[in-house]
């Protein structure tokens, strides 16, 4: 497979600059390494001290996959926070482990949720300040404030005091917070129904938001930002906009984990899943030395075969396609799970059936047209070990299956046994189907 990095110093420019070139693709919001840790990478590479990269590499690896991730939710009773949290854990209101909601206060005391599949992502629901005799720095304190990597403070129906005197007090103790707004669909089915002849989403929409904006304002908080979601449809309004500007304030470092926490709304959050994803097995192959490149695999070996299948179980829970997530997906859409797993490429991946190609062939075109896109290995004159195009591989197929599976449950255009799938009403109050599961 190649020689060690120790016996190849001289190969280090070419890793430089490919190192260089594969960064550079991703938007700085995109990366989950510090641009710092970068150029000390790119500074050893070019240097020739390959060891000195690898410990960079691997400091930075751990960091990834370490990092805790520490979500606060709090707002008024009756806001929606309960139903936020589940929305963004992929988990049904009424599923185990969720969140209890109810048209009544239900947390009295913060409660912590962790996510079903990550156990480095927790989420915290906060007691409503107007359920507390707190005033907002007291109610912080007791509420541990400092634990958190933000906030988000949820507001429905309209503008409160108590919102206005959380965000301020949030602000002065120097900590990110998001204000959202939830029950939007419910605010413009009800103008839509009151005023048909009159109804402009976008307006509405607007001055829901400006008035949000004013009233923080009015409250000292600087530059607030205020984002307008449902609970039921997180794909809608501005949800997806959160989600980039959560992804940019976040350290680096906790990005990877954050992006995999999150449902598959879009293909946009599809594709932000395997950006990072790729970015971690670049480091890993890296990190592992081996750096001949074999364009032409003549076989992979035992420890290959269980490398790729501990990979595409990993990658299954990442895009939501393990086997619960298949099976409530399936139920949510009326289909059997085999149906599901029709249009699928996953299920046959690593399998050798008759009349099949070899998985050595798979990889072999697969290889071919990565190469073909990108001009080449990765850049001029370097020597890439075959990890990086193993577990792209499997990433990339994963990652196409997601999106296969989200315009499914979007279209809902599926049959079974020749009967329709359940109508879009059935499942939830509000008449909306369910995102996608992460």
């Amino acid at each position: 497979m190649g020689q060690s990095p120790s016996s190849q110093p001289s190969h280090g420019g070419d890793l430089a600059s490919s190192f260089e070139k594969f960064f550079k693709d991703f938007k700085m919001e995109s990366k989950i390494i510090s641009q710092e840790a970068i150029k000390s990478i790119q500074s050893s590479l070019k240097a020739g001290d390959i060891q000195s990269a690898v410990s960079v590499i691997n400091n930075a690896l751990r960091d990834i996959n370490n990092a805790p991730l520490s979500i606060a939710v709090t707002g008024e009773s009756g806001t929606g926070k309960s139903s936020f949290i589940n929305a963004i854990r992929g988990l049904w209101d009424e599923e185990e482990g969720a969140a209890a909601t109810g048209p009544v206060e239900t947390t009295m005391e913060r409660t912590k949720y962790e996510h079903p599949k990550l156990p480095n992502v927790t989420l915290w629901d906060l007691p409503g300040i107007g359920t507390t005799t707190f005033p907002p720095h007291e109610y912080l304190e007791k509420m541990n404030f400092r634990e958190y990597d933000f906030f988000i403070i949820i507001s429905a129906t309209r503008f409160k005091s108590n919102d206005a005197q959380l965000s301020s007090a949030i602000e002065k103790m120097k900590k990110n917070f998001y204000f959202v707004r939830t029950k939007i669909d419910s605010d413009l089915r009800n103008v839509k129904r009151c005023q048909p002849n009159k109804f402009n989403e976008q307006e509405i929409l607007e001055r829901i938001r400006n008035d949000c904006v004013d009233k923080l304002k009015k409250a000292n908080v600087s530059d607030p930002q205020v984002f307008l979601i449902s609970n039921f449809d997180l794909a809608d309004y501005d949800f997806p906009r959160l989600e980039s500007i959560l992804l940019r304030d976040l350290p680096e470092h906790k990005r990877h984990i954050f992006m995999q926490h999150l449902p598959n709304i879009t293909e946009a959050t599809i594709d932000r899943k395997k950006d990072s994803l790729r970015q971690k097995v670049w480091l890993e192959a890296m990190k592992a030395g081996a750096l001949a490149f074999v364009p032409m695999m003549g076989y992979i070996s035992g420890n290959d075969m269980e490398t790729l299948k501990d990979s595409l179980t990993i990658y299954r829970v990442f895009f939501g396609l393990d086997d619960s997530s298949l099976k409530i997906m399936a139920k949510d859409l009326g289909v059997s799970v085999e149906k599901l797993k029709e249009n699928l490429k996953f299920p046959h991946l690593l399998s050798v059936e008759k009349d099949e190609e070899s998985l050595g062939e798979k990889l072999q075109r697969y290889v071919e047209k990565f190469c073909a896109v990108s001009g080449g290995p990765i850049a001029s004159g370097i020597y890439f070990n075959k990890i990086f195009y193993l577990q792209n591989f499997v990433l990339e197929t994963v990652a196409s299956d997601a999106k296969v599976l989200l315009k499914k449950q979007t279209s809902k255009d599926f049959e079974d046994s020749g009967q329709a799938c359940l109508p879009q009403d059935v499942g939830n109050e509000n008449g909306k189907s369910k995102t996608a599961s992460s």
